[in-house]
């Protein structure tokens, strides 16, 4: 194969087990590491080595999303750590459409340009927003010459950006010119109000440091990516590793050979997975994984659901939108790790008129020692409710494991 790329070993495939699986998958997202006693920055830059990337979501039942990896990781940290790291003076982070919206550590900035490149063209984004591109450039060129003489703003503070009636289709047409714009690279997040975006020339945002530095040619940024994906991953499958970024599949199915044959991934195989999976050439294979969490929905160690259930037996799937009459587990389910399986399913809101933390429904996997995950899950909710400054936990006595669950409150 020529292809341009560093092709001097190739790593003959093994196999692993999928319990070894599990435990690979595990550390690589950091759930080997100790929790810190006292969390600072220089862990919120670890939990984001270790991930490469935190989804981002606008459900407040609980906590924003991306808040809740840290705490999966880290423990009751500050919030302010995040938004430090994200819209603070000395940034680290940016916001782009990484695994849908996301925070990314600045330096993948570059590795993503080829992809604002292709939105200008309206490729890889919403089709109304490419349509929108095409029809309205004049227009949506008036808007980017406001955010250069007017500096960081929401899209409603656009002058002629029209009122928008919320949701994707009710978007104003000065929201639709700022994602526009947004998806291009040339503005971006400069902070949030509440959880509206104010947004700014990305050139006044981030440091002149990445700004300034060379766009990588399309084939070496994917390369990239995909590295990152393997290491946040530990072991993964083609799809898994297309997933992480979103990319393509043809051109994901290029970058994956060049990157085996150059041994920067190892091709393995894992016992009961039907396709094929690669490994990062570090991964390490724990002997025990001790680790004790409550995960996001849009935690990237479940948000691939296939994936969840092809490593912990987890069949995943998230209610928001389903009736209630029509939920199973919930809301806003969270899965409960324990050792190395995802063993719960706790169904939490934050109350905070009331200053509780409230337990809707928890829900045992068949084969949980229900005794051991009861006394574990309260442990974590304890935490959890310190974490947010609500007073107590109420347990409302909803699936199998709320009844042991509530006498340990």
């Amino acid at each position: 194969m020529d292809s341009g790329y560093d092709t001097a070993r190739r790593i003959a495939p093994e196999t692993i087990s999928a319990a070894e699986a599990r435990r690979v998958a595990l550390a690589a997202q950091g759930f080997a590491d100790r929790r810190p006693p006292a969390p600072s920055a220089r862990h919120i830059r670890r939990v984001f080595d270790r991930v490469g990337l935190i989804q981002i979501d606008s459900v407040n039942v609980l906590v924003r999303s991306h808040y809740l990896p840290g705490f999966s990781r880290l423990g009751a940290y500050d919030p302010a750590l995040l938004d430090g790291a994200a819209y603070g003076r000395r940034r680290q982070l940016f916001e782009y459409w990484g695994h849908e919206a996301s925070l990314i550590p600045l330096d993948l900035q570059p590795s993503l340009r080829w992809r604002m490149e292709r939105a200008v063209r309206g490729e890889g984004i919403y089709g109304g927003l490419a349509r929108f591109g095409r029809e309205r450039a004049d227009f949506i060129e008036t808007v980017y010459e406001e955010f250069v003489q007017r500096g960081p703003m929401g899209a409603g503070e656009i002058t002629e950006g029209g009122k928008g009636e919320g949701g994707w289709w009710g978007w104003s047409e000065g929201k639709r010119a700022a994602e526009f714009l947004f998806w291009a690279g040339r503005i971006t997040t400069a902070t949030r109000r509440g959880f509206e975006r104010v947004y700014d020339l990305t050139e006044r945002v981030l440091p002149a440091e990445i700004v300034d530095r060379p766009t990588p040619p399309v084939d070496e940024a994917q390369r990239s990516l995909l590295k990152v994906a393997a290491a946040a991953l530990g072991v993964a499958t083609e799809r898994d590793l297309r997933d992480y970024f979103r990319l393509d599949v043809a051109e994901t199915k290029l970058r994956l050979a060049e990157l085996e044959e150059a041994g920067e991934l190892i091709p393995v195989t894992v016992k009961g997975w039907e396709r094929p999976a690669w490994m990062a050439p570090d991964a390490r294979v724990p002997r025990r994984i001790r680790a004790q969490a409550l995960l996001s929905p849009f935690d990237s160690l479940v948000w691939e659901r296939d994936r969840a259930e092809r490593l912990f037996g987890f069949r995943y799937r998230l209610e928001i939108y389903t009736p209630a009459e029509k939920r199973v587990h919930g809301y806003y389910v969270l899965p409960f790790l324990l050792g190395d399986g995802l063993v719960a399913r706790v169904d939490l809101k934050a109350d905070r008129a009331a200053g509780l933390l409230r337990v809707m429904g928890a829900h045992p996997e068949a084969k949980a020692d229900q005794g051991a995950v009861a006394e574990a899950l309260a442990e974590e909710l304890r935490s959890m409710a310190v974490w947010l400054g609500l007073r107590d936990v109420a347990v409302q006595e909803r699936g199998a494991l709320s009844t042991r669950l509530a006498a340990l409150f």
